[in-house]
């Protein structure tokens, strides 16, 4: 078996990529260390980039389409990995999960419906919402004994007659939550309760932390796979985000031929070359590196873990279940959102995304990519420890 090496510091500056290049740019802020963009800093795995290359001496890059192994890595890896289930007639694809969400939200909902989502949750859930003149119905998530947990009492009381849909994220981003059976059972019965369609950005399930168990909405019941659209890729799994590799399930083929419709008319169905090339390599043999990738990470995590007990315990880490993505929460340090933001940006130089972009509650939260070589990752929190006995000594600096 291939040991992989993911201490190696690569230097991704120059390659046009979000976190490094674009930085100054998103936030105005100069020569600071950017763990914001939830890719990683590790190599793309060589049996993709291999992939890639052979594909690349045959040099024309014209239209292509989704073969049949396409759609038989996806079944193969969602059955070994997750015991889930899917057939090729079920399966269809978007350039990104939050293209394609975007797309489902057009298609089954009209403007003035409302659509439910589960805050702190990955911003471009509400965003895209307000963005098709649909509103955004918050069900906040709730702290339960240590623990991030969805608050089903409150959920019951927010569905109206004008709600159509619910965002579930699964794994949960930023809170790391892997949601249990039982969970997605309690939400399933709310939506058979009230005719509710659930779209599950499910981007995150591959990355299972010590031992962690994930559970497609789709397979919690009939009712869930035929009221259901499931958004999935490679991309955060295998380090593959620039290349357009999001599939997209919708057991019931009602569901199925409605999203196409407007796939078709928005004329993304056919993906790119290069993409359907890298997933298609990435299942058919990432097993071996995506589990050596977990242990990497969980180690990251239990040295991330550890450091803050020691040195801040204050600072309380929800440890995810799933994800390269930690959720801290700051708010024993006394600090507004926005000078919380402004201690990490401003003055320990390191970037990281701010809690309240994620909706209510997140206020006094920080989200943190822990998906570097051990080195930086030491490096940063030092960095973090070092600013902060500073700024409690000299609070006005």
């Amino acid at each position: 078996m291939k040991k992989y090496n993911f201490d190696e510091i690569i230097d991704r500056k120059g390659t046009d990529c979000i976190k490094y290049d674009a930085t100054e740019k998103f936030w105005r802020i100069k020569d600071a260390f950017p763990m914001w963009v939830a890719d990683m800093d590790f190599k793309t795995p060589d049996f993709i980039i291999n992939a890639l290359k052979k594909r690349l001496e045959h040099e024309i890059l014209g239209y292509g389409f989704k073969s049949e192994r396409h759609f038989t890595s996806i079944k193969n890896w969602l059955e070994k990995r997750h015991n889930f289930n899917v057939k090729t007639d079920q399966i269809s694809s978007s350039p990104g999960v939050v293209t394609g969400f975007s797309m489902a939200i057009q298609q089954f909902t009209n403007p003035g419906d409302e659509i439910i989502v589960q805050p702190p949750v990955y911003f471009p859930f509400f965003k895209t919402i307000k963005n098709a003149d649909r509103k955004v119905v918050y069900n906040p998530l709730k702290i339960s004994e240590g623990k991030i947990t969805m608050d089903f009492a409150d959920l019951e009381k927010k569905i109206s007659s004008k709600t159509q849909m619910i965002l579930l994220c699964n794994p949960h981003n930023p809170g790391g939550r892997a949601w249990t059976l039982q969970e997605l059972q309690q939400l399933d019965e709310l939506a058979q309760k009230h005719n509710l369609l659930v779209i599950s950005d499910e981007i995150h399930a591959d990355i299972l932390l010590n031992g962690n168990k994930f559970y497609s909405y789709a397979s919690v019941s009939e009712y869930a796979a035929q009221n259901s659209i499931i958004f999935g890729a490679p991309s955060k799994t295998f380090n593959i985000a620039g290349l357009s590799t999001s599939f997209v399930i919708a057991k019931n083929p009602e569901i199925l031929k409605k999203y196409n419709k407007i796939l078709e008319l928005n004329h993304l169905a056919k993906g790119n070359v290069l993409g359907n090339i890298a997933l298609t390599a990435a299942y058919e043999n990432g097993s071996e590196w995506l589990d050596q990738l977990i242990e990497y990470l969980e180690g990251n995590l239990d040295y991330l873990t550890n450091f803050f007990q020691e040195n801040m315990p204050e600072v309380k880490v929800y440890r995810p279940d799933a994800s390269f993505l930690v959720w801290l929460d700051f708010n024993q340090w006394g600090l507004s959102p926005a000078e919380l933001k402004n201690f990490f940006f401003k003055q320990a130089k390191i970037i990281i995304n701010p809690g309240f972009i994620f909706g209510p509650g997140g206020e006094g939260f920080m989200r943190l990519n822990f998906a570097l070589p051990r080195k930086k990752l030491e490096w940063a929190l030092e960095k973090i420890y070092e600013t902060i006995k500073q700024f409690k000594a000299h609070p006005s600096i």
